[in-house]
């Protein structure tokens, strides 16, 4: 079924805006992925080619405009489980790898040394290109007991992730209220600006008066 999305954060719709230099953008994992992960067009499951090709021409521009590109610690373990996931379906596709079922991904970490090095090498090249292309938050906040407590009210009271809350509450310290990310889910944090490409969210927003055009 269809995602009853109530939003409450102003929605971008990014495939018709142009960023600005003033721009200081959180920009998701998922987004992060799509522009620095070479292989992904290996892999059997590819992700919707609009999204591949749209965030990282977004992510260009921004640069080109001198737009702030930050990122969060927390992306890398996200960004590498991602890699190696997407490994794993490329490998299963050759004939070494044809007998593993999508459920040995231990398997294929522990048992298989040549490929796990691939994977530390691929999320190396990735996460050097993030750094490359991006700056840490000013602010980043360490995730300690006080820290998992807010969390876990923000849980709450707001349709996110576990993911999502500590990503949104890094941005935040950071005084960054601007979001990059095709996960529809950031659309229902009120006071962030969410730019996205996701029809869904777009549509949704433009119905609830929540669509900002820039």
């Amino acid at each position: 079924m269809p995602v009853n999305y109530v939003v409450q954060a102003q929605v971008v719709d990014l495939r018709t805006d142009t960023p600005k230099a003033t721009d200081r953008f959180y920009v998701d994992t998922n987004a992060w992925f799509w522009t620095v992960y070479a292989r992904l067009g290996l892999s059997p499951n590819p992700p919707n080619p609009n999204r591949v090709s749209i965030y990282p021409a977004y992510l260009k521009a921004a640069l080109a405009a001198a737009s702030e590109l930050k990122w969060s610690g927390l992306s890398l373990s996200e960004l590498a489980h991602q890699i190696e996931r997407t490994e794993f379906e490329i490998y299963r596709q050759t004939s070494p790898g044809l007998g593993l079922t999508e459920r040995q991904l231990k398997e294929f970490r522990h048992n298989f040394p040549a490929e796990r090095q691939r994977v530390a090498q691929e999320v190396e090249i990735a996460w050097q290109a993030v750094e490359s292309l991006g700056k840490p938050l000013d602010k980043p906040v360490t995730i300690d007991g006080p820290e998992t407590s807010a969390a876990l009210q923000e849980l709450k009271t707001r349709a996110l992730d576990g993911y999502d809350v500590f990503a949104l509450r890094t941005a935040t310290a950071s005084s960054i209220m601007q979001i990059v990310s095709d996960d529809g889910d950031f659309c229902v944090v009120p006071g962030i600006i969410f730019f996205t490409a996701n029809r869904s969210v777009v549509t949704a927003a433009q119905a609830q008066g929540r669509l900002l055009v820039r």
